[in-house]
């Protein structure tokens, strides 16, 4: 299938959603064009309802789903303005480089980037630089973990803690072994499209989390899982080897809920994990102060 189809199709789609999600307000919000890792990125960036320009608030990095292949910023803009309000922070909304023009590991060193873009930056943002944060959903939350593993290595900043909510942990295993159910074609692309080398770079810790050698020194970490979701296995096992490594960590499988629940699911369900991160984000900014 062709890219360019499969995301002019995709993107019809959404387009049809957000008329359908809700407006949230905020106090400001403002993008910015970033040199990074993958040329120019932009971000926007919210901040909470009653901000004032004396505070140094704690900061929480959105990077969206679509499969490292399609998706943009503007699908999660009311889960973080909502966890801005919710959570008392500033988030940034992440417009990373997408495959197959971008392909494995652009995106991961790209959101690194940020990250030790904002960190620099903090003052200037109103941002406490010790009270980094960084999540995402389905591949953004892939390449959250990715952004910890590199600050872990290279210690150029901190980041406080992560949020994984229903994300691909295991690159390496095709899709057609992680169900019995049908899959559809353009699903079984996305890794084409995302690796020049499948075999090779998808054994690497930064495309396949749950098979990185140590998983011990990273921050506190939420995973969250949908029952009925491919991928669910995938994120207990990254869950359970976190705990063993000796990473705080929260736990939580959605029942009843499918990949993307928190975009294309009930509005309940949705709410209560939209709660859930921005409750988690609260506490460990709380922790750190």
């Amino acid at each position: 299938m062709d890219i360019l189809e499969y995301r002019k199709k995709k993107g019809s789609e959404w387009e049809e959603r957000l008329r359908c999600m809700p407006a949230v307000k905020v106090e400001k919000e403002k993008n910015y064009l970033l040199s990074t890792y993958a040329g120019k990125t932009q971000v926007s960036i919210y901040w909470p309802k009653h901000f004032s320009t004396d505070d140094q608030l704690p900061v929480y990095i959105n990077l969206h789903g679509g499969g490292f292949v399609l998706g943009f910023p503007e699908q999660d803009e009311f889960i973080c303005k909502t966890i801005a309000n919710n959570a008392e922070c500033v988030v940034v909304n992440v417009d990373y480089a997408l495959a197959p023009e971008n392909k494995f590991p652009t995106a991961v060193y790209e959101c690194y980037d940020v990250a030790k873009w904002i960190y620099h930056h903090a003052t200037g943002l109103g941002i406490d630089q010790q009270r980094i944060a960084i999540g995402g959903h389905s591949a953004g939350g892939n390449l959250a973990i990715g952004v910890c593993m590199i600050a872990k290595d290279r210690k150029e900043f901190p980041i406080c803690c992560q949020i994984v909510d229903y994300a691909p942990l295991d690159l390496m295993t095709d899709v057609k072994e992680k169900t019995t159910a049908k899959v559809s074609e353009s699903v079984k692309e996305y890794n084409a499209w995302y690796f020049t080398d499948k075999e090779q770079e998808s054994r690497d810790k930064l495309a396949s989390p749950v098979l990185a050698d140590d998983l011990s020194n990273l921050p506190p970490a939420l995973v969250i899982t949908a029952e009925l979701d491919i991928l669910r296995k995938e994120g207990e096992i990254f869950a359970n080897r976190l705990i063993r490594s000796g990473v705080q960590t929260t736990y939580k499988m959605f029942a009843g809920c499918d990949h993307g629940f928190t975009h294309f699911g009930l509005k309940e369900d949705a709410d209560k994990a939209i709660h859930l991160m921005s409750r988690f984000l609260k506490e460990n900014f709380q922790r750190n102060a």
